[in-house]
C-alpha cells in the first residue's frame, strides 16, 4: 500500500469528531498577532548587531516603531505646513506618510500579548516600557494636531436626580374627591 492511500484509509476510518480549538483555524486577530510577531522577531534578527529578544529594550521598540513609519500610509503634516490643522486639506503637499496612531496602538496590544504567549515575563516586557506608551502618546497628540482634531477623553457625566416637585409629591396623597 502506498503513503497517499495509508492516509486516505486513516482519515476515513476516523470517527466524525468536532475539531478541537487548537485545530480549528485561528481568528483574524490571532493570524495578525502571528504575523506581527515574526515581523518584529524579524526586525531584531536583522539589527545591526542582531539583538535576542532577551537583550531588546523599549529603545529597540521606539526604533522598530520609527522604522514602520516609511510604510505607513496616513498623511501627517508638518507644523511649517500650511494645511497644519486642517482636517480636510484643500490641495495636496508633500508632508510624509507615517503609520496612524491608531494602527500603531493596536501592533503594540498584539505584540504585548504575543511577547508573554512566547514565554516573557510581564514585568520585563520591553514593549510595555514607559518609554513606548510616552511615545505613542506624543504620536498620538502630534497627528491630533496636525489634522485639528482632539483625542481628548470625554468624561461622562452623571446623570442628574430629578426629584419629585412637592407639588407633585402633595397631589399623589391628596385625593381629588
Amino acid at each position: 500500500m502506498d503513503l497517499v492511500s495509508e492516509t486516505k484509509e486513516a482519515v476515513m476510518s476516523k470517527p466524525n469528531t468536532p475539531p478541537s480549538s487548537a485545530a480549528a483555524t485561528p481568528s483574524r486577530y490571532e493570524n495578525q498577532k502571528r504575523r506581527d510577531w515574526n515581523t518584529f522577531c524579524q526586525y531584531l534578527r536583522n539589527h545591526r548587531p542582531p539583538l535576542s529578544l532577551s537583550m531588546c529594550s523599549g529603545a529597540h521598540v521606539l526604533e522598530f516603531l520609527r522604522y514602520l513609519d516609511q510604510f505607513g500610509k496616513t498623511k501627517v503634516h508638518n507644523p511649517s505646513c500650511p494645511f497644519f490643522g486642517i482636517p480636510n486639506p484643500p490641495a495636496p503637499c508633500p508632508c510624509p506618510l507615517r503609520q496612524a496612531w491608531g494602527s500603531l496602538d493596536a501592533l503594540i496590544g498584539r505584540l504585548r500579548a504575543a511577547y508573554e504567549e512566547h514565554g516573557g515575563a510581564p514585568d520585563s516586557n520591553p514593549l510595555g516600557a514607559r518609554a513606548v506608551r510616552l511615545y505613542l502618546r506624543e504620536v498620538r497628540d502630534f497627528q491630533a494636531k496636525a489634522r485639528g482634531v482632539s483625542y481628548d477623553k470625554k468624561r461622562k457625566r452623571p446623570k442628574p436626580k430629578i426629584l419629585p416637585s412637592p407639588n407633585h409629591a402633595n397631589a399623589a396623597t391628596s385625593s381629588p374627591f
